[in-house]
């Protein structure tokens, strides 16, 4: 399908790129205009459009940058790897097939990450049966997976840089910001992290909030 100025390849077992999505990496992307040197990342990226349209626009803006994709589906990750193929991006992108906590090494930053967790509450999910169970169940309130992309923000977002995480609704927003503003060893540094903005793109059935780091 075409996702932006790209084509993507999935299949039914891994979750459908939503159209409204590349408002992320649209916003991303114009972070990263300003933001330090380094490599963008993306968390639960399925496959890879989100940050692969970032790393795009990135290029045709004049400030190429290379991007690490974090996804724990193997076929998700193959879908990545093609996709950056297809893209002319494989020389650029690096897929891992891990989960959140084992991705990255300690000493990783990243000056603009985007996170895109399963954020539908489990009750909910049947409202969406054409979409893979794994790909969208967030557990009780949506949010066990974006609490744990929180973490990875906390422990690998480079100083004077920005994160994008998509989340279901302003309810969401609000539950994950009341976690900030503390240091807990497990989660990592979430004192430095503030909620900065907010955007709720036309068309879309979530929304996407602007972390930034100090």
């Amino acid at each position: 399908m075409q996702f932006g100025s790209l084509m993507i390849e999935f299949d039914d077992q891994v979750l459908r790129p939503r159209p409204w999505t590349i408002a992320q990496a649209l916003w991303a992307s114009e972070l990263a205009e300003a933001a330090p040197d380094g490599r963008l990342l993306e968390l639960c990226s399925g496959a890879g459009q989100i940050g692969l349209l970032s790393a795009q626009l990135c290029a045709e803006h004049g400030r190429a940058r290379e991007l690490v994709l974090v996804d724990a589906d193997p076929r998700a990750c193959g879908f990545a790897r093609a996709n950056a193929e297809r893209a002319g991006l494989a020389g650029v992108v690096e897929t891992r097939q891990a989960r959140l906590r084992t991705a990255l090494q300690p000493d990783e930053r990243f000056p603009v990450i985007m996170a895109d967790p399963p954020w539908v509450p489990t009750a909910g999910t049947a409202r969406y049966p054409e979409d893979p169970l794994w790909a969208i169940d967030g557990g009780t309130d949506g949010l066990d997976v974006a609490r744990g992309c929180l973490a990875v923000i906390g422990r690998h977002l480079q100083p004077g840089g920005s994160a994008i995480l998509q989340l279901g609704d302003e309810e969401q927003a609000e539950i994950l910001g009341a976690d900030l503003g503390r240091v807990d060893l497990d989660q990592g540094d979430l004192e430095s992290l503030e909620i900065v903005g907010r955007r709720q793109p036309a068309g879309a059935n979530g929304i996407l909030v602007r972390l930034a780091g100090w």
